[in-house]
């Protein structure tokens, strides 16, 4: 769903920092120190089988936490896992969601980015890093085959905790934050029915979407139309097989099928870099510029 903004203002930077890490056992820990970091707690076993969603539903003995492990497995929320038929789920639910989902928990690589974001059309899912330690992940329904959503680098803009798509006005989208202006492109929460179905958009989880909507930094603007600090990068890449089976379900035969490794995240960020940290940098002196007024205003009273 396209959501543009029809009259830019001069907004602040809002910081809420969510510090979360986990150990990949296979990348080099980030530059922050571990203890940092909690790390997430990994199932023992990482195997799948296919159950009927309605008699595994019934089970009173599953918890809300292994529930929500078992939809993002599907790519889905509660209310379309309800209508669903076969569905796959882990043999073992003892683990953190994130260490279900395929991106690696740890990419050195990525040491000197404060924030970045990644959407994999591939896989659906998203994984937010800060300095290399993946701080929390999720599933997400991106665009359809017909409005199938751009890849490549983009950064956060504006966002709203409520606004209409431009698409449909019928549409309330809750949790909005743009990341292509002039196209309407951003995040929010909106069903997800297990599959890439929007107009352009990603489609997330509410509690995914109000999580990214306080961690990420919008944009600041010097006046209605000029960018003064761009926000958060955020990448999306790959691109995903419309006439094929739920790739998701390649995981009853093998559990890594769609693991994304930190040399995959290496390959992608590498073209994106410089720009990243240039930004990334000019958000910072801005930030600090900011401050120094608002200080020199507070002390005057």
């Amino acid at each position: 769903m396209k959501v543009t903004l029809k009259k830019s203002v001069l907004v602040l930077t809002i910081l809420t920092t969510f510090l979360v890490s986990c150990s990949s056992g296979n990348e080099e820990p980030s530059s922050k120190q571990e203890e940092d970091h909690p790390h997430w707690k990994q199932p023992e076993t990482l195997a799948y089988e296919i159950k009927n969603a309605k008699l595994w539903l019934s089970d009173s003995i599953i918890g809300s936490s292994e529930r929500a492990i078992v939809f993002a497995v599907n790519r889905t929320d509660s209310l379309n896992f309800a209508k669903m038929d076969s569905v796959i789920v882990p043999v073992d639910l003892s683990g953190d969601m994130v260490c279900y989902l395929p991106f690696p928990l740890n990419v050195s690589y990525l040491k000197d980015i404060d924030k970045i974001i990644f959407f994999s059309y591939a896989t659906q899912t998203f994984g937010a890093y800060e300095y290399g330690e993946l701080i929390h992940a999720g599933p997400t329904n991106m665009g359809r085959e017909k409005d199938q959503t751009p890849t490549g680098l983009f950064f956060t803009n504006w966002k709203a905790k409520k606004t209409i798509s431009t698409f449909n006005d019928e549409w309330e989208l809750h949790w909005n934050f743009n990341v292509a202006n002039k196209a309407g492109i951003g995040w929010h929460q909106y069903s997800l029915p297990g599959y890439p179905v929007s107009h352009s958009c990603m489609r997330l989880l509410e509690k995914d979407a109000k999580y990214l909507y306080y961690w990420a930094d919008q944009w600041i603007l010097s006046d209605k139309t000029t960018i003064q600090v761009k926000g958060t990068p955020v990448i999306i890449f790959g691109s995903y097989d419309f006439n094929a089976p739920k790739p998701w379900l390649q995981l009853i035969h093998d559990p890594h099928s769609l693991d994304i490794s930190g040399t995959d995240i290496k390959r992608i960020t590498e073209p994106f870099l410089n720009e990243i940290l240039v930004e990334q940098k000019n958000r910072g002196v801005s930030t600090e510029a900011n401050n120094k007024t608002a200080q020199i205003e507070s002390d005057k009273h």
